[in-house]
């Protein structure tokens, strides 16, 4: 049998719980700014990841919608609109980056973090120091 037009990995999955899968590790990383999977996991998650923050920058109603259906909950997806995605304008491409860590203990799988290239969670902290200490001198 070929392998022409054959995409993606299957990780041991069907089709419904490998998206399953990809939407709750996008979700995981928009609310943790960080996680640590399988890197096989986290090479399929990534491309995933980025598309959806591409939508995000659009900052519309249709964009939105569709950042609400590739994600589990509405919580996630509005961070991501709201919070995450007006801090990576700057940014065309390449949000996120893989690094290789250790490997698991029970299957010797090869593990990664897969994060923000950007800091996402310092930005807001200085902005806000910044607005308290002009209230404080005011």
């Amino acid at each position: 049998m070929h392998r022409h037009g054959y995409k993606g990995r299957k990780l041991h999955r069907e089709t419904d719980q490998r998206s399953a899968l990809i939407k709750g590790l996008a979700e995981a990383l928009i609310l943790n700014q960080r996680i640590e999977t399988t890197h096989e996991k986290a090479k399929e998650v990534l491309p995933y990841l980025e598309k959806l923050i591409t939508k995000a920058k659009g900052a519309d109603l249709h964009s939105r919608r569709q950042v609400i259906s590739g994600l589990q909950t509405l919580a996630a997806a509005h961070k991501l609109v709201d919070e995450i995605a007006p801090k990576l304008k700057k940014r065309n491409s390449g949000y996120l980056r893989i690094k290789k860590s250790t490997t698991r203990r029970g299957d010797n799988a090869q593990m990664s973090i897969i994060e923000f290239v950007d800091s996402i969670s310092v930005a807001a902290p200085e902005a806000t120091q910044l607005e308290t200490k002009e209230e404080a001198k005011s």
